[in-house]
């Protein structure tokens, strides 16, 4: 019984507190926010302001700020209110819009603590900002009315249609562009150059469509206005065979050669058996339309170049489009290189984005003398040997019966192989030239090419007929 005399009373004082009522929970207090005295009250400013802010909680902590801005236009008289946003971050750069001559901004900034306060009375600061001006657009490639191979879908070689363009802003920067098809969405990118796919073209693919391009400044005003180009696309068919391109200028042969327009025609039309020829002379102009049927391109320019570039150069970008879609080249002339390093000193070396290194494949070349010592073209795997036809050279200084200056490929980029070498006479004084590259072809996943170091027209004609068809052979071409 004595134990129960012990426990009893401290049981029910603790028994007691139960049924006393509890003191009522201390009601949160909602916090407190200040603003930075940066930038001062009335300040006139550019439309890109940072302010600092901070805020305090008695009872807890501040979890985020919540932050808005209302723009008077005094000028136009009307105003913007924008929405309450929320951050974590007690300082931000703000494009305040300033559309307004003169723009009067009422900034403020509320905190928020963990229990969901938010603080009765925002921070407030009011300055004005000067009219922003919007950035100027313009479209640098591709221009107007320029056409382009297309495909269905892309590749290793075909990316796409290349658009290139750049922004200009009076009173700020440039921070992003947008670009759109035919009317379809933007599509807004930190970069100046992109690849715009098939699927972003409104159907039908080929035909004519619209670009447009817009950009973005660091106050957040986009060009209304922008730059828009339409161009062309092309479906290629390759339904005809050959096509020829005379880039052969007969007034530049050797002196005391006979030969005209016509003899070189014929000599091209009975070897490769087609008579679909564009004269380049004649002031023929090469299109996609035209291209976009032939299987094979051959562009032959059997005359030295003296005065100009052979306009082969021109037309690089041109037949970069035709390969990249899957045609086929076959590149030959006499110093055909030379027009592609027509201010380098020789031995010449082309640049890994070049024309002639990228899809010739051709790295670095020389040439040889312009003494006559070339005899034949001497053919490798499934070759045939290609002589020179003296009867063409025959008493023509200083050629007598044979050729010079012939392109030598001395460095062949990847995946390229030989296919003919240099050859001339034992007793010959440029015995270094023998054996030496020139005549290389690519056989590649979309395209392939062939380029040769001399000129065709020049050698003998069954010996280029035999080589035509092992070429024809070898790029599968029917």
């Amino acid at each position: 019984m004595k134990r129960l005399k012990i426990y009893i009373p401290i049981i029910c004082l603790l028994l007691s507190s139960c049924f006393h009522p509890t003191s009522p929970e201390r009601e949160n207090l909602p916090p407190n926010t200040t603003l930075a005295n940066i930038p001062k009250d009335g300040d006139t400013l550019f439309a890109l302001v940072t302010l600092y802010w901070d805020g305090e909680d008695y009872d807890g902590y501040v979890a985020k700020y919540q932050y808005r801005y209302i723009t008077y236009h005094l000028i136009k008289g009307d105003s913007v209110v924008k929405d309450w946003e929320e951050t974590d971050k007690t300082s931000l750069t703000i494009a305040f819009e300033s559309s307004d001559e003169i723009n009067k901004q009422k900034f403020q900034v509320r905190a928020v603590d963990n229990d969901g306060a938010v603080d009765p009375t925002p921070a407030e600061k009011i300055f004005y900002t000067r009219r922003a001006i919007p950035p100027l657009t313009k479209i640098s490639f591709p221009s107007k009315g320029q056409q382009f191979f297309v495909i269905e879908n892309t590749t290793d070689w075909w990316q796409g249609i290349p658009l290139t363009f750049k922004g200009k802003d009076q009173d700020g920067e440039v921070i992003e562009y947008a670009w759109a098809v035919d009317g379809g969405d933007w599509h807004w990118t930190k970069d100046t150059s992109v690849y715009i796919k098939p699927s972003d073209f409104k159907p039908p693919l080929e035909g004519l469509h619209t670009i447009k391009a817009i950009s973005r400044d660091n106050t957040n005003l986009v060009d209304p206005i922008g730059d828009s180009v339409k161009i062309k696309l092309i479906k290629p068919k390759f339904d005809r065979g050959i096509l020829i391109v005379d880039n052969t200028d007969e007034k530049n042969f050797p002196s005391g050669i006979k030969a005209n327009d016509d003899s070189t025609d014929n000599f091209y039309a009975r070897i490769f058996g087609s008579t679909d020829q564009i004269d380049i002379a004649k002031g023929q102009v090469i299109t996609r339309d035209i291209i976009g049927r032939y299987k094979l391109i051959v562009w032959h320019a059997d005359d030295k170049p003296t005065i100009k570039p052979k306009e082969i150069v021109q037309y690089a970008d041109t037949l970069k489009d035709y390969l990249n879609v899957g045609g086929n080249l076959l590149v030959s002339g006499w110093r055909i290189m030379r027009s592609f390093a027509w201010r380098q000193n020789f031995p010449a070396f082309f640049e890994p984005t070049s024309f002639v290194h990228e899809y010739l494949h051709v790295m670095s070349v020389d040439e040889t003398s312009i003494i006559g010592d070339f005899t034949v073209a001497s053919g490798l795997s499934s070759f045939n040997n290609i002589a020179v036809d003296s009867i063409k050279l025959a008493n023509i200084f200083p050629y007598y019966g044979k050729l010079g200056e012939i392109d030598l490929f001395l460095q062949r980029a990847g995946f390229s192989r030989p296919i003919y070498t240099y050859q001339n006479s034992k007793d010959s004084q440029f015995w270094y030239y023998r054996g030496r590259v020139i005549g290389i072809a690519y056989y590649g996943t979309v395209y392939n090419v062939a380029v040769l170091g001399f000129p065709l027209y020049f050698m003998k004609e069954n010996d280029v007929k035999n080589f035509v068809h092992n070429l024809l052979d070898s790029f599968k071409i029917k």
